[in-house]
Parts: C-alpha cells; structure tokens; sequence
C-alpha cells in the first residue's frame, strides 16, 4: 500500500483504493441488487444534493456582501419569526431600537463575555460528523457505542445502527433526506441506517478480516452485519436509497443484556453479560453459520447459540470473594499477550485466549486474589500454559448450578456496593475503560480520573493523575493514548505517560473513542460525534485553524428572532384572561420566543416550608402555577403557534419559555435552575428561577428573580444578585409538556465543583442573559407626592436620577456589563388592586412611594456598542419595545413586557466540513506537512518462508532501515489453510479479526523499531491438535486429533507514528505433523524431493506492498 494511501484517506475519496478484504460470507446473504432506475434515481439525488450544497455556499457569500455594503436601505415589512435576516433591514433595526444603559463592571472577571471564534481556539480544528443534536430530538434513539474501522464509521443507538462511509462521505454535504421519508439529521454526514432494533445496542466490536461488525443487545441478543451495508460503493448499499439494512445473523446470547464484546488473539467472539457470565463462541461455529447456503440460513443462528463455552465453569470461584460475580462491564483482547481481560467493578480477570482458562484475578489495587484449589501459573505464562485435561470437565448439571450461584454473588455484589460506597469511596476507585498500547502495556481508567499502567501479565506499574474526572474511555494510536473524560476533556499522553496536549472536546461527557481514516473519533454524550487529526495536538493544527478562519464568511449563516421577555409580579392573585391578552397577547404575535417570569405565585410561610421540603427530595412545583402555565399558554395558542419547552417554579417564582413552532427544529436542550436567597440562602421566598436553552447552537439564559424587599436595602439586592449570577448552575430537571428530562450539565459546570474560585459561572458562558423580575430597587431622597407629581406630569428624566438600580449600574455594583432600555414608562410599583390610571398609586396608611421594582436587563456577545454579529460576536440584541400594561389592575404590580430583536451568527457545519476538506486535499502547505508526517520508514524482513514441526520455534527478524523515524509493526494472521495430498495449500481463510489458530503462537506481535535497530519475533508450534466442538458449553467429541498439515500466511505491517495505512510483508508458516512419521530429513532425500518439501527462503528481502506482492504469493509453489 502506497505512502499516500493515508493521505488520500484525509484528503477526501481515491481512485485508486486498495480492495477491501474479501469478506467471509457470500453474497447469498445479501440484498438483491437494485434496477438501473434505482442507480440513476441515486446519482440524481447525489447530483441535486451538490447543487443545493454548491447554491447554499454562494447564498452565504452574498449574504456577507450584503452585510458589509448595506447602508441605510429601509425594508418593506420586518423579516418572519424565527427566519433568516435580510441584511438590508439592518440600519432599519438600528434606527428602531431603543437608546440603552449600561452598567459599569462588564468585561472583566466573571462578568468577562465568553470567548467566541470562527474555529475553536481552544481545541484542534475538527471534523463534525454528527453535530450536537438537541437533546428533544434524542429521546429513544441516542447512540451510545461507537467502532470505527479504516474506512467506516459505526455507531450503536436505542433504535438503529449507524454507519458513515469515511472514505467517501466524510467531507461530504449533509443529505438532504433519507429515502424512508424520514429527514435527515441538519448538517450530519451522508450515513446509513439499520432497521428499528427492538433493543438498544450496548457494545459494538469491528473484525476487519471478515468485513463483520457485532452489536450486543440489552434483551441479550447478539447480532452481526456485514460492512458492505455501510459502502455507498458497494451494490448492496445502492440498490435501494429507501432500504435500511439488516443483520446477517442474530441469537440469544445471554438472558441479562450483552454489556461487553471482544475479538481474541484467536479469532473467537467473547461475550460478558449481568452476574460475572461469559460466554466464548468459537470462531470455527461463527464460520459455519455464515458459510450457509440461504436454504439452510435458518440453522445459523441455532449453530452458534449451541455452540458456546462458559470458563467460569472450570474454575471454582469459591475463594475469589464476589469477583468473578460481577458484571462484565468491559472485555478487551491484549493481542500482545495473547489474552482476554475482564472487567468487574473494582477488579479483573486475565483470561487465556487459546486455552479460553483463567490465569489471574486481580484487584484495582494490584493484590492478587486467592486463587482457591488452582494453583498460580507461572510468571512466565506468555511462554508456557498449565492446563486441567478436558475429560475431567463437568457437564451441564454443574454449569447450571455455578451460573446461579454467580448470579447470587452478583446482587450481593451490588448491595455491598451501594453500602460502602458512602463510607469508603469505592466508585471513585472503580475501573472505567482499558487499551493495550503497541508496546505492550496496559492502561486502565478509573472514576477518579486515575490512569494506570500494567504489564501484560497483570502487574501494576505507575499511575498518573493527569485529570479529576472520571475516566470514560481510552483508545491508542501509534505512540499516543487518546483519553476521554466525563468532563467533556480529551487528554493525549505518550507511551511514557506525560501530557501531550489537552481540551474541551465536547459540552458534555465523552462516552467512547474510535481510530479510523487518520481521525480519532469521539462520541458525546449529548450524541456529537466529532474528528480529531491522528496528528493532533501538533504544528498542522494551528495552520488548519488559520486558514479555516480565512473561510469564514463562506459557512457564516446569520438568523434573526425576536424574543418577548415580560415579567409580573401578581400578588398571589390570578389574572383575568382580558389581563394575559393585554399583556402577552397582541405583543407575541411578532415573537419567535415567549419567556415569562412571575412572582409570588404563592406565599405564606406553611407553603414555603412545603417547597423547601419538596426541594430537598427534587420535587418542585403547585396546582397554582401549573395554573398560570396552562393560562399563558392558552393565551399564546399553546399547541398550534407555540409550544412550552421549560418551566421552574421555586416556591412563588415561577419562569417558563414558550418556543414558535417554526423555530423548534432550531431550539432545544433546555436546562433550569433554582436559586433561593431568603433565610440564609434556603428558602425561595426570595431568589431566582432560570432556564437554559440552545437556540442556532448558541447558548440564552434567562433567569427570573425576586430580590430583598424594602428602600433601605440595596446592599442586600446587590448581595442577592451577585449569589444568583455566581451560583447558578442549571443541573436540575424543569417541567416541560412532553415530559422531557433535562439532561447532563456542561463541562464548564462539571468542572466548578473543582476550584469554584477559579471557574467562570455558567451565566458568564452564555452567548446572551436576560434577567426578568421584582428587582425590588426603590427611589431615593423623594416623597411619595413628590413623586407622584412627577409620574404625572410624565417627567422621568428626573426621577430615574433617583432609581436605586439605575445609580448602583452606575457604580458597577451590581448587574455589571448589562443593559436596560432607557426607562419611559410609570413606576410599576405599588398600586392599589383593580384600580385603574396613575390615581391607582398606593393611598394608604403606608403610602409607600412608587418604585420601578419591576424591570429586564440583559447581556449579549458585543464587546462595543457598534459590533456586528459574527461568528466572533454570534448574538447581537436591541431593544424595540420596553413598557408596562398600566391597564392592568390584578394586583400591586404592574406587568412589564421587553421586546429584543437578536440577530445569531451560527456555523453551517455542512459547508465548514466542505470547507474542512477542500483546504486539507489543496492547499499546498497543509499538503506537505501531512506528507512529511505519513512517510513509512524503509524496513527489511529476514525471510518470507518458516517451516514448523511440533513445538518448534523459528525466529523472524525484522530491520528498520530508516535513521530518523521509529517503525510501528503489527503481525497478523492473514490466512489459513490445510494442506492437500499434492502438496498445495490454496484458499486461505481468515480467522475473526486475523486471529492466529491455536497451534500457532506469535511474539511480540507488535512493537517499536528504533531507528538502525532489528527486533526479534518468536514463531512457535503450540501443543494444540484437536478439533472438539462445544454444544451447550459441553464438549461432544473432546481430543479428537487434528493432524493434518497446515499452512498459514503472516503479514507484517509496518507504519509510521502517525499512518493508520501500512507496508505489509506476507510470510508463509507450514506445519507438518511429525507424528506420521515423516520427519524431514533434507539430508537422506534425494534433490527433487527435497525440492519438493522445502520452502524457499530469502535471508533478506526488502518490505514490499501487500497488494504488489499478491501475484507473487499466488505464484509461490506449496510442496
């Protein structure tokens, strides 16, 4: 394979890829291929989506022509709700909104706006795959495992199983719909999807050598399909744009759910499942099943579900504590030693491969445990195997009786768990995820952040602590380990442990990490999925983000909403319907969003103990808000125009966001907070209620408050405010109509939990704040008939000289950085109920002085009053509209509503990736530093030929040429093959995932080749001649001597630091089976037979590509 093959893999589709491996199974169990209509109707939708693509892209060129040469053109009508801005409106908007004032104290500290850029300054430039979708979208079909091989993507859901074809779609436009009618996911990779499943899929693990991906089940089911399915090349995959594939076979593995599945060294698929149980299903019953003819497909599922081993079985579990009973969370195969690790929660097993025997249980803490009436094996076991004999296996009465006991072990397992886990910590030391790296070590993740090395035999050699989250997952790639935490972080370490690089990778936890097509893939929690550069953190990233930057008009897409903000304090009154339509009614006609905050929806001291206790047990709510909910939204013709996404209520505050229709494809994940700030800072008879939420990817907060009442206490609002705007954290679930749940925080919050002192809050990230509320601020050094004459006689430039709030803005105590219109209406404060006009002011005993309590502030991305909305500054706000409903007289306060016009700048990922794949594949820069980096260093092989009798070993050096660069290799087993009488071996079938049979030990089987060094590889006979089939966990024909001659094809590949393609050298192992008693004697044989008996070898060959040396191999004659 070429040097540039892993170029062109990043640079977009080659023609001259190399062919995929033939895979396993035949096409009888394939789709029927589609008619030439069907071809045609595909290249016409390939050929309308490029034009659309193409069309979009100038669209946004002119869109920022427009922008940079409009002048003070007026438009004739203002742009829909919730539609895309017509730049010629711009200067009209300028000329409508409202004069402003703003506070002093903005832009430094936690009042600092959050940084925003065309590309991520923080993090590597990457590829978008599946841009984080809104979490309503989500529900019932979140993915949730990820696997990637060298050329496809695939990916595990609740529903479906997904598969990208990176060779051909990963620069590619997003589809503009699916041809089942359902539409395609906005700005995602052209992909293809499974039928529905019936139950959500848990694992996936990728075998390269049979084109087979398997997917384990929740309902316990196994299933597997075919990589052909996710070829957009490939007939099966084009014969029906409206056909969603399905598996190639299926059965009932476990009777708890598949929560593991590996490949070992030896071809055979390993399963773990609930109380300690796995299952081992050999690679020879696989083979059988999927060799069927489609007459005798209905057998293949029974083949394999009988033909499975239980190990547990042959180990008495009686002195390894509950161990061995606990679930199998993860299984990984260590190619390198040759064995198979299982995860419990706070220990592991090593598992022999070939001999599918235990060998060691360890701890997290490294203590090995007592092993019972098994003897310890060697240390040297990567060498020499013990093994019980296989009569003396038990039957089926005994399996049945240790998988329950196992299960029984397991619960106990689980509550012992739960009842230490306050006392002692135990999840904090529990194992998360595990790789073996191409050295041989083994890393593990816990749930402390904690990574650890070991040997291949088990034994701990250093921890590093690098991070304080917990572990998700880790994956390796050349000399790098990819770690991926519940923080959102990605870390990238070298073999030695030490931080190469670090970053915010994704806003929520990175469940899994995936290598395929020079990329490290990384799925989220909140489902992205995004493509990091192998070579990442490296010099081509800052060259990739500069000149990504220089394209940013071409994937800059501006939209405009309009936002009604209105807050009220009601009194613990409830408003007539005449009251809501004046207030809210007429004004949401032109909105895209409705947010809605009210006060005092219920006081007295009885309830506000009851929603303190509700709290505490994370119960909020009453049948009074829910009242004013169902109001509301009766009033914005809930249903049919608009629809309820979030609401929170704390004690009598009571915050809710109503959404267009049209926009809701655009918004989403929302998330709520409460604050309470009466009687130290518990109970919610004062505080605020907030919600979060992602409207064109970009972060809006809004936040309803109730502030200390009373003139003389400003200092007390200014502390209110302040503990809202530094505590606020929207972790907790809000009410929403469709009875959605909030999902998981940010990273920003995860990490306050950390150095809180040190950390932003979370309002502080957000793209644009809105507070609403009873601010409860007051006016000074005035009477009350003073001002009353003065509201009278409409003379508010003299009054809001007196506004308490106005002079603490001024003095940056409080609200720093944010803005309010400049004040028009009459004080909203207090009035006399169902009393109307300004003789409605409070003419009690107290006469209480009129106050503009009631007021809404906000925040944006400008940084001067004069900014345009970019990607740099993504939300833009004015203010169009700010006055009271003096009309309405249902309790003290007076409503306020505020109309903000918001211009978003967002990322059209689609044209970015485009974008992303055109400056990798032509500009010349980019170009040869990748070439640089994928170069393979030149390496020699000391023959090409080995011939084995029983037990013998044979060695195989292999020489790295190059004086500069280490050369990575990898051995595999490309082939076997038996033996015919005439001597040929022909048609040689790979094992699950190029596995090596059991008579065949390699080693190492991957290493590092110091520049000018050679390394040595052991290739030995193993004692193994049988050929027992397992029927239920039983062996039926146990010994039955397998003593044929066999031959096998070995290919060495060889890569570089950063090349996921490799130069491969095939090598040919033949065994002849000594006990015939035709030992090979080249000394008493006469010249043509020992011609004919001895292969030929080169004592030193030069490394060729695999695909150049295929003739080579077929011409090479067998004996």
């Amino acid at each position: 394979m070429g040097d540039n093959y892993d170029f062109d893999l990043l640079t977009g589709p080659s023609s001259a890829s190399p062919p995929p491996p033939r895979p396993l199974f035949t096409t009888r169990f394939e789709s029927s291929s589609s008619s030439e209509e069907e071809d045609a109707g595909g290249e016409e939708e390939d050929a309308g989506d490029d034009i659309a693509s193409t069309t979009r892209r100038l669209d946004y060129m002119l869109q920022f022509l427009d922008r940079k040469l409009s002048t003070s053109s007026s438009p004739d009508a203002a742009p829909p709700a919730g539609g895309e801005r017509d730049s010629r409106s711009s200067a009209a908007v300028a000329a409508a909104a409202l004069p402003e004032f703003v506070a002093r104290g903005g832009g430094a500290g936690v009042f600092k706006l959050p940084a925003r850029a065309a590309i991520h300054p923080g993090r590597p430039p990457c590829v978008e795959v599946r841009p984080h979708p809104l979490r309503e979208t989500q529900i019932g079909c979140s993915l949730g495992a990820l696997v990637a091989t060298r050329s496809q993507l695939w990916a595990g859901g609740e529903r479906s199983i997904r598969v990208w074809d990176l060779a051909a779609d990963l620069y590619a436009a997003a589809a503009t719909g699916r041809g089942d009618g359902v539409d395609a996911e906005p700005d995602t990779v052209p992909y293809r999807e499974s039928v529905d499943l019936m139950s959500p899929t848990l694992c996936l693990v990728a075998d390269e050598a049979s084109q087979l991906v398997w997917s384990g089940h929740r309902d316990g089911r196994v299933k597997c399909w075919s990589m052909s399915f996710g070829s957009s090349s490939s007939s099966v995959a084009a014969s029906s744009s409206k056909t969603r594939f399905k598996e190639t076979l299926s059965w009932l593995a476990h009777r708890g759910p598949v929560l593991s599945l590996a490949i070992s060294s030896h071809g055979d698929l390993w399963s773990g499942s609930e109380g300690g149980v796995i299952k081992i299903w050999p690679w020879e019953a696989i083979e059988k099943s999927l060799s069927l003819t489609v007459e005798e497909r209905h057998k293949a599922a029974f083949i394999v579900d009988r033909s499975y081993i239980e190990p547990q079985n042959y180990v008495n579990t009686n002195n390894f504590g509950n161990s061995l009973a606990a679930d199998v969370k993860h299984l990984f195969s260590d190619n390198y030693a040759g064995t198979v690790w299982s995860f419990g929660y706070q220990s592991f097993a090593l598992w022999d491969a070939r001999m599918r025997e235990l060998l060691k249980v360890y701890s997290v803490d490294a203590q090995v445990e007592s092993r019972g009436d098994i003897s310890t094996p060697q240390q040297d076991y990567s060498v020499e195997y013990f093994s019980s004999p296989r009569k003396e296996k038990p039957q089926n009465s005994f399996g049945f009786f240790q998988r329950s006991r196992n299960v029984i072990l397991g619960a106990a397992d689980a509550v012992r768990r739960v009842a230490t886990k306050g006392a002692f910590g135990d999840e904090s030391r529990k194992m998360e995820a595990l790789v073996t790296t191409i050295d041989g070590k083994v890393w593990t993740g816990c749930a402390s952040g904690l990574l650890i090395q070991w040997d291949g035999k088990g034994n701990r050699l250093q921890d590093f602590q690098h991070h304080s989250f917990p572990v998700q997952c880790l994956c390796t790639f050349g000399l790098r380990i990819w770690v991926g935490y519940a923080s959102g972080f990605i870390n990238v370490l070298d073999l030695e442990g030490n931080l190469l690089g670090e970053w915010v990778a994704h806003s929520s936890a990175v469940l899994k990490l995936a290598v395929g097509a020079g990329y490290v893939f990384s799925l989220a929690k909140h489902g992205g999925i995004r493509g990091w550069s192998i070579t990442s953190p490296g010099r081509i990233d800052s060259l990739l983000r500069s000149e990504l930057a220089g394209k940013e008009f071409l994937y800059t897409r501006i939209a405009n909403i309009k936002i009604l903000a209105g807050t009220w304090n009601v009194g613990q009154e409830r408003a007539s319907r005449e009251s809501l339509i004046s207030w809210l009614g007429s004004a949401a006609s032109g909105a895209s969003i409705v947010v809605v905050g009210l006060q005092e929806v219920e006081m007295g001291a009885g309830f506000l103990a009851v929603s303190a206790a509700k709290e505490t047990v994370g119960l909020e709510g009453s049948s009074v808000g829910q009242w004013w909910l169902d109001m509301i939204g009766k009033t914005l013709d809930e249903g049919s125009t608009f629809e309820r996404m979030g609401s929170r209520q704390l004690a009598g505050l009571l915050i809710a966001v109503w959404v267009r229709n049209t926009l809701k494809p655009h918004a989403g994940d929302v998330d709520a907070a409460a604050v309470p700030c009466g009687f130290g800072r518990a109970i919610g008879n004062k505080g605020a209620v907030g919600l979060r939420i992602r409207v064109y990817d970009r972060i809006m907060c809004f936040v309803n408050c109730h502030f200390a009442a009373h003139a003389e206490a400003v200092a007390r609002r200014n502390a209110d405010f302040d503990h809202v705007y530094r505590s606020m954290t929207f972790t907790r679930a809000s009410t929403f109509s469709n009875v959605v749940a909030v999902g998981a925080s940010s990273a920003v919050q995860m990490l306050q939990g950390t150095n809180s002192a040190e950390v932003m809050p979370e309002l502080s990230e957000a793209d644009l704040v809105i507070f609403l509320g009873d601010f409860n601020y007051r006016l000074d050094d005035i009477t009350f008939d003073e001002a009353r004459d003065f509201v009278s006689q409409r003379s508010f430039d003299w009054l809001r000289e007196k506004d308490q709030l106005r002079i603490e803005m001024a003095a940056g105590n409080v609200f720093q950085g944010m803005r309010e219109a400049v004040v028009k209406f009459p004080p909203t404060y207090k009035f006399e109920r169902h009393q109307a006009g300004l003789a409605g002011y409070d003419s009690g005993e107290k006469k209480r002085i009129p106050a503009w309590c009631d007021r809404i502030l906000y925040r944006d991305s400008c940084s001067a009053p004069d900014s345009e909305c970019s990607l740099k500054c993504p939300v833009v706000s004015s203010i169009v509209r700010y006055e009271s409903c003096m009309d309405v007289t249902d309790s003290d306060h007076k409503p306020v509503r505020c109309m903000f016009n918001v211009d978003i700048a967002r990322v059209d990922e689609s044209v970015r990736r485009q974008e992303f794949g055109e400056v990798v594949a032509q500009n010349e820069r980019v170009k040869s530093m990748l070439k640089g980096l994928l170069m393979i260093p030149e390496t020699i092989v000391s023959t090409n030929n080995i011939i084995l009798q029983n037990q013998d070993t044979s060695i195989l050096r292999i020489t790295n040429k190059s004086g500069k660069h280490d050369a990575l290799f990898q051995i595999i087993c490309q082939g076997v093959s038996m033996i015919k009488d005439d001597g040929q071996a022909l048609n040689h079938h790979p094992r699950g995932s190029f596995g090596f049979p059991q008579w065949l030990r390699v080693c190492p089987v991957s290493g590092i080749i110091e520049p000018e060094h050679t390394t040595e590889v052991s290739v030995h006979h193993e004692k193994f001649q049988t050929l027992e089939e397992f029927v239920d966990g039983v062996p039926r024909n146990s010994w039955c001597e397998d003593n044929r001659d066999k031959e096998v094809v070995l290919e060495v590949r060889v890569s570089s630091s950063y090349m996921t393609e490799t130069r491969n050298h095939r090598i040919r192992v033949r065994h002849c089976f000594s006990s015939k008693g035709k030992q090979v004697d080249l000394i008493s044989l006469d010249p043509k037979q020992a011609q004919i008996n001895l292969l030929h070898r080169s004592d030193l060959q030069r490394l060729s590509d695999s695909y150049d040396m295929v003739d080579h191999f077929r011409n090479l004659h067998s004996p």
